[in-house]
């Protein structure tokens, strides 16, 4: 049954990609550069810590390197890149204190967006969820039979986003929504995952959640999210501690 699950999935994932528009024709240069930097940041293409050349990845997007700069200026106020002088561009390295800070943060503000949807949503929209939340997990079943797939990774970790943010959206609180898709707390618990090759996942995961936060109470829910959030935290953390920054370039890690 798992199998037939998993190739389910991967036939889905076929489908969208067969009939997703191209993002030439949808987006400006510059959005479209943003955008293709961005995911291949979050697919684990461009590694943390990876230089990122403007010329490069001008030739690479068959583009010129205005449009890319502009993509990187707005990427590094997003927090994904950093710059020195003298030194260039790179996909940024998390410290601890980034990877606390946001994980706060989220918490915060899904745990609200969690309680709101248990009070708030309609009996149709938290059948929806339940739905949401078994099908992220069959994603991330099929994801693991191939963990080198990383363009379905990347379509397993979009659905998982859209989750949560339509978990917000039910709460009926559009400040609360835009924060969330705004603070980008989604897009970097993404990229700390992406970055310590975090990927293994309960198999009923996700549909635990949105049951909970579809049948229990506020409080239940609010406790559910924060469980939900604060999962596999000390892993990302350890993950980073280990990381040998030497062949990147900028600073040398001491490993004890």
């Amino acid at each position: 049954m798992n199998k037939k699950n998993n190739r389910r999935a991967r036939r889905k994932f076929a489908r969208v990609v067969s009939s997703a528009p191209p993002a030439a024709r949808t987006h400006s240069l510059a959005e479209r550069a943003y955008l293709e930097i961005r995911d291949n940041i979050l697919k684990g293409d461009l590694p943390v810590g990876a230089v990122l050349s403007r010329r490069k990845l001008a030739e690479e997007l068959n583009i010129s390197v205005v449009p890319v700069s502009e993509a990187l200026q707005r990427l590094e106020r997003d927090g994904l890149v950093e710059s020195r002088p003298r030194a260039g561009t790179r996909v940024r390295i998390p410290t601890r204190q980034d990877v606390e800070d946001r994980s706060l943060l989220r918490e915060a503000m899904e745990t609200q967006a969690a309680r709101l949807f248990a009070e708030r949503a309609t009996s149709a929209e938290k059948k929806e969820l339940r739905q949401m939340g078994r099908r992220v997990d069959r994603l991330y079943a099929a994801a693991e039979t191939d963990p080198t797939d990383r363009d379905f990774l990347f379509f397993a970790n979009t659905c998982h986003m859209k989750l949560h943010l339509r978990i917000a959206e039910c709460t009926r609180c559009s400040a609360l929504r835009d924060a969330v898709e705004k603070e980008q707390v989604l897009i970097f618990n993404w990229l700390y995952d992406t970055a310590v090759r975090r990927r293994s996942l309960a198999s009923n995961y996700h549909a635990r959640l949105t049951d909970i936060l579809a049948c229990g109470t506020p409080v239940q829910a609010d406790d559910a999210m924060r469980q939900h959030i604060r999962r596999g935290l000390q892993e990302v953390l350890s993950g980073l501690a280990c990381m040998d920054e030497a062949k990147n370039g900028w600073r040398q890690k001491k490993l004890k």
